[in-house]
């Protein structure tokens, strides 16, 4: 069965071994770590250049 999470067989669970456990969970970290924190400096960049430009 192909189940989104599968029970953890490590002796000491971590953080690498929790990403591991399926596609999705890499892939909501990234987002998280990586693109959403994008729109924010994209934002607060283009604020700053529209107020130096007037």
């Amino acid at each position: 069965m192909n189940a989104m999470f599968e029970p953890f067989v490590d002796v000491v669970p971590s953080f690498f071994a929790t990403l591991s456990q399926g596609p999705m969970t890499l892939t909501i970290f990234l987002h998280t770590v990586i693109i959403l924190p994008m729109f924010w400096i994209y934002k607060q960049e283009k604020a700053r250049l529209e107020k130096e430009g007037n």
